[in-house]
């Protein structure tokens, strides 16, 4: 079971998503801007992880090349794919459930959204791309514009305090921390310290 679950993460994760996505249309009414905005970021994720993983795919095999310089098996690469599922449905999901309540939440979602379309662009940089494209850019995009239109409403509508969209950023980075100490487990057991000479290095060589 968790050999299939690792083989067939991307279609595991789509699946329990879109089914999820449904649910919430056919059985809840009345949605919040809030819960609106942690399902639209659901789907995107779904078209991101497509996007950035098979169609036209290559993202992760830009990571292996240029930052984690080792080779990996088919089967860590789509493992790795499970992580990353979990990571989303935690940013999603508890924001759409309690955000009303704890808005920092919803602003940890609307920073990952953000953080997504910068590191995109980053990357045509980091690793000296001859075209202006990495896989997942378009929809990273799409999530980035998405977050910084969430957080413009949630300020002109005086939703959440100031140490809402201090600490929602933090919350975010703490989830993505985990999530990237888990992948780098998977991989070998890689340091940060590592990545972050790997990526200095292939800055230093442009």
């Amino acid at each position: 079971m968790i050999k299939f679950m690792k083989h067939y993460a991307l279609e595991v994760y789509t699946v329990i998503a879109m089914l999820m996505i449904t649910l919430v249309g056919m059985c809840m009414d009345n949605l919040t801007v809030i819960q609106q905005f942690a399902v639209w970021v659901s789907f995107l994720c779904i078209l991101h992880e497509w996007e950035e993983g098979r169609y036209p795919g290559g993202f992760l095999d830009l990571i292996q090349s240029h930052v984690l310089q080792r080779d990996l098996d088919e089967e860590t690469k789509r493992g790795s794919r499970l992580i990353t599922a979990v990571f989303i449905y935690v940013i999603t999901i508890v924001p759409f459930f309690y955000a009303d309540r704890l808005p920092m939440l919803i602003v940890a979602t609307a920073s990952f959204c953000i953080f997504e379309g910068i590191i995109h662009v980053v990357g045509i940089r980091i690793f000296r791309l001859p075209k202006p494209y990495t896989p997942g850019l378009v929809t990273a995009e799409v999530e980035l514009v998405s977050g910084v239109c969430l957080i413009l409403y949630l300020v002109n509508s005086h939703i959440g305090a100031w140490y809402d969209y201090v600490f929602g950023p933090f919350v975010f980075l703490a989830c993505f921390v985990l999530m990237q100490r888990s992948l780098m487990a998977m991989v070998g057991n890689l340091g940060y310290r590592d990545v972050l000479a790997n990526v200095r290095k292939r800055l230093s060589n442009r």
